[in-house]
Protein backbone atom coordinates (compact mmCIF):
# COMPACT_ATOMS: atom_id res chain seq x y z
CA UNK A 1 0.00 0.00 0.00
CA UNK A 2 1.05 3.34 -1.28
CA UNK A 3 1.97 5.56 1.99
CA UNK A 4 1.86 8.68 1.25
CA UNK A 5 1.10 12.51 2.59
CA UNK A 6 2.50 15.94 2.98
CA UNK A 7 3.86 18.80 4.93
CA UNK A 8 1.31 19.82 7.43
CA UNK A 9 0.67 23.06 9.66
CA UNK A 10 0.26 22.46 13.07
CA UNK A 11 -1.22 25.75 13.96
CA UNK A 12 -3.96 24.10 15.27
CA UNK A 13 -2.39 21.69 17.19
CA UNK A 14 -1.58 17.77 16.33
CA UNK A 15 -4.47 16.15 16.75
CA UNK A 16 -6.17 18.68 14.49
CA UNK A 17 -3.34 18.19 12.27
CA UNK A 18 -3.99 14.23 12.05
CA UNK A 19 -7.61 15.30 11.49
CA UNK A 20 -6.37 16.79 8.25
CA UNK A 21 -4.85 14.45 6.58
CA UNK A 22 -7.65 11.90 7.33
CA UNK A 23 -9.33 15.01 5.47
CA UNK A 24 -7.17 14.86 2.85
CA UNK A 25 -6.73 10.77 2.47
CA UNK A 26 -3.50 10.71 3.09
CA UNK A 27 -2.01 8.54 5.79
CA UNK A 28 1.44 10.17 6.73
CA UNK A 29 2.43 13.60 7.42
CA UNK A 30 5.76 15.79 7.61
CA UNK A 31 5.39 18.60 10.56
CA UNK A 32 7.79 20.57 11.87
CA UNK A 33 8.97 19.80 15.21
CA UNK A 34 9.19 23.54 16.00
CA UNK A 35 8.55 27.08 14.55
CA UNK A 36 10.77 26.53 11.24
CA UNK A 37 12.26 30.29 11.32
CA UNK A 38 12.77 30.57 15.22
CA UNK A 39 13.43 28.75 18.52
CA UNK A 40 9.47 28.24 19.95
CA UNK A 41 7.59 24.80 19.69
CA UNK A 42 4.13 23.60 21.30
CA UNK A 43 3.54 21.88 24.38
CA UNK A 44 0.74 19.48 24.29
CA UNK A 45 -1.66 18.60 26.80
CA UNK A 46 -2.00 14.49 27.39
CA UNK A 47 -5.52 14.60 26.19
CA UNK A 48 -4.35 16.33 22.78
CA UNK A 49 -1.14 13.50 22.43
CA UNK A 50 -4.01 10.78 23.40
CA UNK A 51 -6.11 11.55 20.65
CA UNK A 52 -3.08 12.40 18.18
CA UNK A 53 -2.26 8.83 18.60
CA UNK A 54 -5.99 7.17 18.79
CA UNK A 55 -6.28 8.91 15.18
CA UNK A 56 -2.95 7.58 13.81
CA UNK A 57 -3.52 4.22 14.85
CA UNK A 58 -7.12 3.97 13.81
CA UNK A 59 -6.56 5.13 9.99
CA UNK A 60 -3.82 2.79 10.17
CA UNK A 61 -0.47 6.01 9.65
CA UNK A 62 2.74 5.25 7.85
CA UNK A 63 5.88 6.79 9.48
CA UNK A 64 5.42 10.83 10.67
CA UNK A 65 8.38 13.08 9.95
CA UNK A 66 9.34 16.05 11.66
CA UNK A 67 11.16 18.32 10.04
CA UNK A 68 13.81 20.59 12.00
CA UNK A 69 13.69 24.53 11.40
CA UNK A 70 15.36 25.85 8.60
CA UNK A 71 17.17 28.20 11.35
CA UNK A 72 18.99 25.26 12.34
CA UNK A 73 22.64 25.36 11.12
CA UNK A 74 24.83 22.26 12.81
CA UNK A 75 27.97 22.63 10.65
CA UNK A 76 28.04 26.33 11.66
CA UNK A 77 31.89 27.42 13.12
CA UNK A 78 29.80 30.68 14.66
CA UNK A 79 29.68 30.10 18.29
CA UNK A 80 26.64 31.56 19.02
CA UNK A 81 24.98 29.93 15.52
CA UNK A 82 26.22 26.33 16.78
CA UNK A 83 24.69 26.31 20.22
CA UNK A 84 21.69 27.11 18.97
CA UNK A 85 22.03 24.18 16.90
CA UNK A 86 22.98 21.99 19.36
CA UNK A 87 20.45 22.84 21.71
CA UNK A 88 17.69 22.70 18.92
CA UNK A 89 18.57 19.17 17.49
CA UNK A 90 18.78 17.73 21.28
CA UNK A 91 15.35 19.21 22.41
CA UNK A 92 13.50 18.15 19.39
CA UNK A 93 14.68 14.65 19.20
CA UNK A 94 13.84 14.29 22.73
CA UNK A 95 9.98 15.75 22.19
CA UNK A 96 9.80 14.17 18.94
CA UNK A 97 10.86 10.60 20.04
CA UNK A 98 8.11 11.37 23.12
CA UNK A 99 5.28 11.99 20.77
CA UNK A 100 6.33 7.94 19.26
CA UNK A 101 7.29 9.49 15.27
CA UNK A 102 9.26 7.81 14.09
CA UNK A 103 11.72 9.87 11.75
CA UNK A 104 13.31 13.38 12.23
CA UNK A 105 14.75 14.68 9.13
CA UNK A 106 17.06 18.07 9.09
CA UNK A 107 19.06 20.14 6.73
CA UNK A 108 22.76 18.99 7.25
CA UNK A 109 23.86 22.44 6.94
CA UNK A 110 26.06 25.25 5.90
CA UNK A 111 29.97 25.73 5.90
CA UNK A 112 29.97 29.25 5.46
CA UNK A 113 33.58 29.15 4.56
CA UNK A 114 35.21 26.82 7.19
CA UNK A 115 34.84 23.91 4.64
CA UNK A 116 32.95 20.93 4.33
CA UNK A 117 35.65 18.63 6.23
CA UNK A 118 35.38 21.29 8.94
CA UNK A 119 31.56 21.93 8.74
CA UNK A 120 31.30 17.64 8.89
CA UNK A 121 32.94 17.63 12.05
CA UNK A 122 30.90 19.87 13.20
CA UNK A 123 27.44 18.07 12.38
CA UNK A 124 28.72 15.10 13.88
CA UNK A 125 30.07 16.85 17.12
CA UNK A 126 26.65 17.87 17.18
CA UNK A 127 24.88 14.84 16.64
CA UNK A 128 27.07 13.21 18.88
CA UNK A 129 25.45 15.06 21.77
CA UNK A 130 21.55 14.97 21.52
CA UNK A 131 21.70 10.99 19.96
CA UNK A 132 21.51 8.51 22.60
CA UNK A 133 21.28 4.86 21.88
CA UNK A 134 18.56 4.18 23.60
CA UNK A 135 15.53 6.46 21.74
CA UNK A 136 13.51 4.83 19.12
CA UNK A 137 13.69 7.87 16.52
CA UNK A 138 15.97 8.06 13.64
CA UNK A 139 17.39 11.17 12.57
CA UNK A 140 17.74 12.02 9.04
CA UNK A 141 20.51 13.54 7.15
CA UNK A 142 18.49 15.55 4.15
CA UNK A 143 20.06 15.40 0.40
CA UNK A 144 20.57 19.19 -0.50
CA UNK A 145 20.46 21.01 -3.45
CA UNK A 146 23.72 22.56 -2.99
CA UNK A 147 22.80 26.14 -3.13
CA UNK A 148 25.38 28.10 -1.50
CA UNK A 149 28.21 26.19 1.14
CA UNK A 150 25.72 23.27 1.93
CA UNK A 151 26.97 19.86 3.38
CA UNK A 152 24.58 17.39 1.64
CA UNK A 153 25.21 17.73 -1.54
CA UNK A 154 27.01 14.32 -2.30
CA UNK A 155 26.02 11.08 -1.05
CA UNK A 156 30.00 10.76 -0.34
CA UNK A 157 29.21 13.97 2.36
CA UNK A 158 26.48 12.04 4.07
CA UNK A 159 28.19 9.12 4.39
CA UNK A 160 30.72 10.91 6.47
CA UNK A 161 28.78 12.46 8.86
CA UNK A 162 26.47 9.52 9.41
CA UNK A 163 30.31 7.29 9.64
CA UNK A 164 31.48 9.80 11.78
CA UNK A 165 29.30 9.76 14.98
CA UNK A 166 28.83 7.51 17.82
CA UNK A 167 25.27 5.88 16.91
CA UNK A 168 25.60 5.64 13.27
CA UNK A 169 22.55 2.89 13.50
CA UNK A 170 20.08 6.16 14.58
CA UNK A 171 20.93 7.58 11.97
CA UNK A 172 19.27 7.14 8.18
CA UNK A 173 18.72 9.37 5.08
CA UNK A 174 15.91 11.28 3.30
CA UNK A 175 15.99 11.35 -0.52
CA UNK A 176 14.22 14.70 -1.79
CA UNK A 177 14.01 14.46 -5.40
CA UNK A 178 14.09 18.13 -6.22
CA UNK A 179 17.28 18.48 -4.19
CA UNK A 180 19.02 15.31 -5.96
CA UNK A 181 17.97 16.54 -9.54
CA UNK A 182 19.64 20.37 -8.82
CA UNK A 183 22.60 18.71 -7.36
CA UNK A 184 23.84 16.99 -10.32
CA UNK A 185 22.10 13.11 -9.71
CA UNK A 186 20.27 13.12 -13.00
CA UNK A 187 16.85 11.13 -11.63
CA UNK A 188 15.26 11.71 -15.40
CA UNK A 189 17.44 9.89 -17.49
CA UNK A 190 19.19 7.16 -14.97
CA UNK A 191 17.09 6.36 -12.09
CA UNK A 192 18.69 3.07 -11.91
CA UNK A 193 22.42 4.56 -11.89
CA UNK A 194 21.21 6.88 -9.29
CA UNK A 195 19.76 4.51 -7.20
CA UNK A 196 22.78 2.33 -7.76
CA UNK A 197 25.23 5.37 -6.58
CA UNK A 198 23.42 5.59 -3.16
CA UNK A 199 23.02 2.00 -2.47
CA UNK A 200 27.07 1.64 -3.13
CA UNK A 201 28.05 4.99 -1.27
CA UNK A 202 25.24 4.88 1.65
CA UNK A 203 23.49 1.45 0.92
CA UNK A 204 19.56 1.85 0.24
CA UNK A 205 18.83 0.28 3.25
CA UNK A 206 19.30 3.76 5.14
CA UNK A 207 16.64 5.48 3.03
CA UNK A 208 13.75 5.89 5.45
CA UNK A 209 11.75 8.90 3.56
CA UNK A 210 11.55 10.49 0.53
CA UNK A 211 10.34 14.13 -0.21
CA UNK A 212 8.45 13.96 -3.73
CA UNK A 213 9.00 17.21 -5.26
CA UNK A 214 9.11 18.28 -8.95
CA UNK A 215 11.85 20.81 -9.47
CA UNK A 216 11.34 24.56 -11.34
CA UNK A 217 14.42 24.89 -11.76
CA UNK A 218 17.17 23.00 -14.47
CA UNK A 219 18.94 19.87 -14.20
CA UNK A 220 22.01 20.76 -11.76
CA UNK A 221 20.84 23.87 -11.18
CA UNK A 222 21.78 23.61 -7.45
CA UNK A 223 18.71 25.88 -6.64
CA UNK A 224 15.93 24.96 -4.57
CA UNK A 225 12.64 25.62 -5.75
CA UNK A 226 9.37 23.03 -5.45
CA UNK A 227 7.21 22.81 -8.26
CA UNK A 228 3.78 20.92 -8.25
CA UNK A 229 4.13 17.22 -9.08
CA UNK A 230 4.11 16.64 -13.04
CA UNK A 231 5.05 20.63 -13.50
CA UNK A 232 8.45 20.92 -13.43
CA UNK A 233 11.69 20.20 -14.88
CA UNK A 234 11.53 16.01 -13.59
CA UNK A 235 8.11 15.60 -14.41
CA UNK A 236 5.32 13.34 -13.89
CA UNK A 237 6.85 9.77 -15.14
CA UNK A 238 10.14 10.09 -13.48
CA UNK A 239 8.24 10.94 -10.26
CA UNK A 240 5.90 7.86 -10.87
CA UNK A 241 8.89 5.71 -11.51
CA UNK A 242 9.94 6.64 -7.89
CA UNK A 243 6.36 5.87 -6.62
CA UNK A 244 6.53 2.15 -7.98
CA UNK A 245 10.33 1.27 -7.73
CA UNK A 246 10.87 -1.98 -6.31
CA UNK A 247 13.51 -0.56 -3.57
CA UNK A 248 11.53 2.20 -2.79
CA UNK A 249 7.67 2.07 -3.18
CA UNK A 250 7.56 0.67 0.48
CA UNK A 251 9.06 3.73 1.53
CA UNK A 252 6.60 6.63 3.19
CA UNK A 253 6.62 9.62 0.54
CA UNK A 254 5.87 13.06 1.69
CA UNK A 255 4.89 16.07 -0.79
CA UNK A 256 6.51 19.27 -0.54
CA UNK A 257 4.81 21.11 -3.36
CA UNK A 258 3.22 24.84 -3.11
CA UNK A 259 -0.21 23.88 -2.42
CA UNK A 260 -2.87 24.29 0.20
CA UNK A 261 -4.64 21.41 2.07
CA UNK A 262 -7.27 21.08 -0.92
CA UNK A 263 -4.33 21.34 -3.55
CA UNK A 264 -2.51 18.55 -2.23
CA UNK A 265 -5.53 16.45 -1.47
CA UNK A 266 -6.04 16.52 -5.25
CA UNK A 267 -2.28 16.31 -5.76
CA UNK A 268 -2.09 13.07 -3.81
CA UNK A 269 -5.47 11.79 -5.53
CA UNK A 270 -4.39 12.47 -9.16
CA UNK A 271 -1.11 9.91 -8.03
CA UNK A 272 -2.68 7.39 -7.14
CA UNK A 273 -4.86 7.81 -9.89
CA UNK A 274 -2.01 7.46 -11.75
CA UNK A 275 -0.68 4.37 -9.99
CA UNK A 276 -3.61 2.83 -10.08
CA UNK A 277 -4.08 3.29 -14.25
CA UNK A 278 -0.50 1.65 -14.78
CA UNK A 279 -0.93 -1.85 -12.70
Amino acid sequence: MLTIGTHMSIAGGIAKTAENVVKMEANTMQIFSRNPRGSNYKTYTSEEIEKFQSIRMEHHFGPILAHAPYTMNLASATEKTYEFASMVIREDIQRMDELGIENLVFHPGSHTGIGTDAGIQNIIRGLDQAVTADQNIHVLLETMSGKGTEIGVTFEELKAIRDGVKHPEKIGICLDTCHVFAAGYDIVNDLEGVLEKFDQVLGLDLLRAVHLNDSMMPFGSRKDRHAPIGEGEIGMETLLSVLRHPRLCDLPFYLETPFDDAGHKEEIAMIRKRLAEER
